[in-house]
């Protein structure tokens, strides 16, 4: 079983299989994953299409599985893995974050209050937010 970590993601996929620096998934899971479809222009998601490079389809595409960790790293995003492979992480590259740096405006994220309650930071959008962490160690 290997799970995968994109954005605000956690998704445990069955049939993925990871070999060394490559992570195999079907369109099914890519798309369950990542929220990027694989059509036959390439990786698209909204109006953005990613062409896989002719080039290199030879090694990012065998059957029906791409090699997401290689086209997300083709796309300029980066990834990382554990040691055993079953634990990846594919990351929002640093054009995309410049955005929302430039807008000054944090990415959504949600913690529970002293009461266990969820709060995301985009319920409090347009208004001032004073967070405070604490950590015992």
């Amino acid at each position: 079983m290997i799970t995968v970590l994109h954005e605000q993601r956690e998704t445990a996929l069955p049939d993925a299989r990871a070999d060394g620096e490559a992570l195999w998934l079907r369109a099914g899971d890519l798309a369950r994953a990542t929220g990027w479809d694989w059509k036959p222009e390439g990786l698209c998601r909204d109006a953005t299409c990613v062409p896989v490079p002719r080039a290199r389809a030879s090694e990012l595409v065998h059957d029906d599985a791409l090699d997401v960790a290689g086209m997300w790293r083709h796309m300029g995003h980066p990834v990382a893995h554990d040691r055993t492979g079953e634990h990846w992480v594919l990351g929002t590259g640093a054009q995309d974050r410049a955005g929302a740096l430039a807008a000054l405006e944090a990415p959504d994220f949600a913690l529970p209050d002293l009461d266990g309650r969820m709060h995301r930071l985009s319920d409090y959008r347009g208004q001032r937010v004073f967070l405070v962490t604490w950590a015992s160690w």
